[in-house]
């Protein structure tokens, strides 16, 4: 019998770690060893998590083990470094942080954080010890704009991402009420979101000595789940050609995809799929990319950082079939 990677979770109650959870408990080659949650210790998961009524009798806990393989860091901004701080973990132990606290470089005792984004750091994701996983507009973004990057192609960059409720997290406020969002689209964080250093850093990582603009309006939009981006950049080359550059560059990515026909948000939701789809009218090139915000933006590329990490198959748990009707 194949030994599964034992994980623990910190963070265990809000949206992000519900789906992780949930695909933990279907992955063949993991066992859910604990979930932390200060607020919620004692109770049953489903109980919280209602959606995993009858997959598993774990409840929250207050402590943890050291006795795991992984531990997954699902907690708000500055909470990871605050919890590495506070708690020595062995250092056999592999982290793998979904906050923002090392997404730009940081490190904590000791432990360097490689960035968690496979369609660009796939081998270096398989040699780490310790991963930071990337935003979920950042995610959906990049993807849009790395093989222009890579070809050399970038310079200002004009993008609008339209996300679902679940992005803003389980905490109470005016805009993600469903009185205030019914109905509702609204503009925020324009031109200082806070992914926007992130993406250009992964984006100078590969198009090395130019300064890249990024210059994003995020939108919240009425619905539950899912991030729907639009980037436009200038690009005189024949569109052939750069839909031949953006499928070269992801022949051998299993979850991003180059679409043909138009994508719309239904096809990924559920899913850990990045779909993308070019259009070109002169000298503008405007690339839509679609993804689920909890799963291939954030959980899901969380668990298939795991799978690199310990030498699995990188889709292995993580074919989950999209919410169409």
């Amino acid at each position: 019998m194949i030994n599964k990677i034992k994980v623990g979770i910190i963070g265990g109650a809000g949206y992000t770690a519900g789906e992780l959870i949930r695909v933990l408990l279907n992955h063949p080659s993991a066992e859910l060893i604990f979930v932390h949650s200060k607020s919620n210790a004692g109770k049953s998961i489903d109980s919280v998590h209602k959606d995993l009524k009858g997959e598993t009798v774990l409840s929250f806990v207050d402590a943890i083990t050291q006795e795991i393989d992984v531990l997954f860091l699902c907690v708000g901004q500055g909470e990871a470094k605050q919890f590495l701080a506070e708690n020595q973990m062995a250092e056999r132990i592999k982290i793998i942080d979904l906050s923002q606290d090392f997404r730009l470089g940081e490190k904590m005792n000791g432990r360097a954080f490689v960035y968690g984004l496979p369609e660009l750091n796939r081998e270096a994701i398989k040699a780490a010890h310790n991963i930071a996983n990337p935003g979920c507009f950042a995610t959906a973004i990049q993807l849009g704009l790395l093989p222009l990057a890579k070809a050399g192609l970038l310079e200002e960059v004009y993008t609008t991402g339209i996300t679902g409720s679940t992005g803003a997290g389980q905490g109470v406020a005016l805009t993600s009420h469903f009185s205030w969002r019914a109905n509702n689209v609204q503009a925020y964080k324009t031109l200082r979101h806070q992914h926007i250093k992130e993406i250009i850093l992964s984006l100078s990582q590969l198009q090395k000595g130019e300064n890249i603009g990024v210059h994003f309006v995020p939108w919240r939009g009425d619905f539950t789940r899912g991030i729907y981006v639009s980037s436009t950049v200038d690009c005189n080359l024949p569109f052939a050609e750069v839909e031949q550059i953006y499928k070269t560059f992801y022949q051998d990515h299993p979850f991003t995809i180059v679409s043909d026909a138009m994508i719309d948000l239904k096809m990924v939701v559920n899913t850990n799929k990045c779909l993308l789809h070019l259009e070109k009218e002169e000298s503008k090139l405007v690339i839509h990319s679609a993804i689920d915000n909890l799963l291939k933006g954030a959980s899901g590329q969380a668990v298939q950082d795991m799978n690199l990490l310990f030498g699995l198959e990188e889709t292995e748990g993580l074919k989950l079939k999209a919410t169409y009707f």
